[in-house]
């Protein structure tokens, strides 16, 4: 099974390598913008492995750019949460 496969293996480990980038002293700036790039590529070249991936690319694939943004922000959001519980 890889990570893909099990969403909260998956929030997990993004939520650790958000707080990761955090504690580096990376900017909030610069991890938002590698969200949405990874975003992009799991859009164009993985296939959704569960419903809330699935939910998520569907989201992504009918966004502005603007939008996209914004659901990078919200899964950031949503890692950090799931981190701190």
């Amino acid at each position: 099974m890889t990570i893909l496969e099990n969403w909260q293996k998956w929030t997990s480990f993004l939520g650790q390598n958000v707080m990761q980038a955090e504690s580096t002293g990376m900017p909030k700036k610069m991890i938002q913008q590698a969200a949405v790039q990874i975003g992009e590529y799991l859009a164009t070249n993985v296939d959704p492995k569960n419903e809330q991936e699935r939910v998520l690319s569907d989201l992504w694939g009918v966004a502005s750019e603007d939008e996209k943004e914004a659901l990078a922000n919200c899964v950031i959001k949503l890692v950090q949460n799931k981190h701190v519980q």
